[in-house]
């Protein structure tokens, strides 16, 4: 059983892998590094580790499970949530909200949900007629900016309601996806 350490984000859930003895860190590459004094630790995705804090205000609970990530998509990148800014609109108007550097792994949930043989999930969402909202800073500018970006140049009724309501249908890519596609 794998046991995860999950938190609570404006965009939604995320997790850690957690391992709170030496038995469970048996095998990896941390049990040499790690010593028992440090326990309870949390794993990152790309190996590095911290020391686990329960009274961290954003963490949530433990959850034990055999898959391999303990959230499903809704949870990790909320669906439909009214402070959406940034994520993925899909065709039909659902958003699923991610934070600066979330798109990739939210590209990859949704297609593992609905476009379950994709090989490129970020392009495969785009072909479908997938929205991606990012924020453009470049670090030039005082202010972030939303930017919506269209890979086919299309936009459905429902995604423009959605840009509308979010205040972006003054944006000027958004001005020509509306112009484009009437």
């Amino acid at each position: 059983m794998k046991k995860f350490a999950i938190y609570k984000s404006e965009t939604g859930y995320y997790y850690y892998k957690y391992f709170e003895s030496m038995e469970q860190l048996a095998g990896t590459h941390l049990e040499d590094i790690v010593t028992d004094d440090k326990l309870p630790i949390l794993v990152d995705e790309k190996g590095g580790y911290f020391r686990f804090k329960k009274k961290d205000y954003k963490f949530v609970k433990i959850v034990e499970t055999e898959k391999d990530c303990p959230l499903t998509l809704e949870e990790m990148f909320f669906k439909n949530n009214e402070n959406f800014k940034l994520g993925w609109i899909a065709p039909n108007g659902d958003t699923y909200s991610c934070d600066y550097t979330g798109h990739s792994k939210a590209a990859k949930m949704i297609a593992e949900k609905f476009f379950p043989n994709a090989k490129f999930p970020e392009l495969t969402l785009g072909r479908h007629g997938w929205l991606k909202v990012i924020d453009s800073w470049n670090g030039t500018e005082r202010e972030h900016r939303q930017f919506v970006y269209s890979l086919n140049g299309k936009i459905t009724r429902r995604q423009a309601d959605v840009l509308f309501d979010l205040g972006l249908y003054k944006n000027q890519e958004v001005k020509e996806l509306l112009e484009n596609n009437d």
